[in-house]
């Protein structure tokens, strides 16, 4: 019997569950970054779109830049550090693969940076540049992990630049508008359940499952895994606008809107596959089918993907109720229903996968405050509760997110009239979440919960001139 390699639709299957199930469900999933300023994490960005208290509001609302007197530069560090912690609930093993850990803590510290640059021109226009980076995923499971063969490692960096203006068409009215350059580079790793393949491969080329020549395969090649990396990028282009105005002396609304992000991300999926020897005569069965499955269904392949990733709009209020006192409200949308599923296809136009996404449009519902004890010091704090895009039934390895509350506090320092230091904390609590990620015998069956938090610590400098 012929047992060359065959591009069989069972072979691949087994190959693109493995390599996708995880990766393309978390290449958007809820990885917004709010932390944008420490000026404003310490009110948990309550009244971001009206508060505009420095350059970095422009984030939040363009129009804010109408409100600055001076020439403003901010430069702003943020270490966020989520806590990632799986537990078993009757996880079963991928096909001829022992279960594994429970994957340690798979969050790890992330350093975000962000800069901003405003100019007032005169008493009605002002303009700005911000450098941020808007959207982020980092997670990372011990080796040999249960779930490693739906997901590893996932890495989501984005940067932005947005320039700006603002205009004072009448007195206590401001509108901005501002375009968008922003490039996503991204990483996924996982394991490959080469056994599985094995076997597949078999399956698609006569050899009967259960069969002696079957089942002598599957004795002589337990535990071979492939370790499979996508790595791609691209570049999108959008807009931002926004408007605010003066209820009062005392008083302000601001509402903001940035457009969604079209990307066409183009890259690579790279394997490193493992060294198949069986001796007897066994031996040149298992070479072919490792051949062949090395040659096509495992062999690196340039990839695409099309991805929408959601647009956002602020509705916020601000408001001085004393002198000592501000007090701030927020409501964020973001519309994540932009993904319904995510397709990779191969260099020569055919489908890899197309996953189910089902993600779910998601609000952010901010208050918090500003205290002015009087000196150089402002305190800050802030609660909100924030909604995740991932549906409890599509919840993946890679991104097991849920809701959750943020608990904030902050300071400033104003040293000069010209010199201002902000610092702010956050405390997430975030939503036991189940899972029960099933990929049958090439990926196995992931079932349990995560127990997971976030910590988050910005410092600021703000300089006037």
């Amino acid at each position: 019997m012929n047992h060359r390699f065959q591009r069989h639709p069972v072979a691949l299957a087994v190959i693109g569950s493995c390599l996708l199930l995880g990766a393309a469900q978390t290449r958007a999933g809820g990885f917004q970054l709010n932390e944008t300023s420490a000026s404003g994490l310490g009110a948990a960005s309550a009244g971001g779109a009206a508060a505009a208290e420095d350059a970095a509001s422009m984030w939040s609302n363009a129009a804010s830049l109408s409100r600055l007197s001076s020439r403003q530069a901010v430069g702003a560090i943020h270490l966020i550090k989520p806590s990632i912690k799986f537990r078993d609930e009757g996880s079963t093993p991928a096909a001829q693969q022992a279960l594994g850990g429970n994957g340690g803590d798979a969050g790890g510290l992330n350093v975000v940076p962000s800069l901003y640059v405003a100019m007032p021109i005169n008493s009605r226009w002002a303009v700005g540049l911000g450098v941020t980076v808007p959207w982020g995923l980092v997670t990372d499971y011990d080796e040999g992990w249960i779930g490693r063969y739906q997901g590893d490692k996932s890495d989501i960096q984005t940067l932005n630049l947005n320039p700006a203006v603002s205009w004072k068409p009448a007195a206590g009215i401001a509108v901005g508008f501002g375009l968008n350059a922003q490039r996503i580079e991204a990483t996924f790793t996982n394991d490959v359940n080469y056994s599985g393949a094995l076997l597949s491969a078999a399956a698609a080329n006569g050899i009967v499952p259960g069969s002696a020549t079957f089942n002598a395969i599957a004795g002589a090649t337990p535990g071979l895994s492939s370790q499979a990396v996508i790595k791609g990028s691209d570049n999108a282009y959008g807009w931002n606008a926004g408007v605010l105005w003066d209820l009062s002396p005392q008083q302000r609304m601001g509402l903001s809107y940035r457009s969604a992000m079209r990307y066409h991300i183009s890259g690579q999926a790279r394997f490193t596959n493992p060294t198949v020897a069986v001796a007897g005569p066994l031996g040149p069965t298992v070479g072919a089918l490792s051949a062949g499955v090395n040659a096509v269904a495992l062999s690196d392949t340039a990839v695409r993907s099309d991805v929408k990733l959601p647009a956002i709009a602020n509705l916020s209020w601000f408001g001085t109720v004393s002198s000592a006192w501000d007090l701030m409200a927020d409501l964020q949308w973001t519309g994540w229903s932009s993904i319904q599923a995510l397709t990779f296809t191969r260099d020569d136009g055919s489908v890899l996968q197309s996953t189910p996404e089902n993600f779910k449009d998601t609000y952010k519902l901010a208050v918090g405050f500003n205290h002015r004890p009087g000196g150089a010091w402002t305190w800050r704090g802030g609660l909100a509760y924030d909604q995740s895009p991932v549906r409890d039934a599509y919840r993946t390895a890679r991104l097991p997110d849920a809701d959750r509350v943020w608990l904030t506090a902050g300071a400033q320092y104003r040293p000069t009239a010209d010199w201002r230091f902000d610092v702010g904390a956050a405390y997430l609590w975030v939503r036991s979440a189940s899972i029960d990620a099933n990929g049958g015998s090439a990926a196995g069956r992931l079932r349990g919960h995560y127990d997971n938090n976030t910590m988050i610590l910005s410092m600021q400098a703000t300089k006037s001139f």
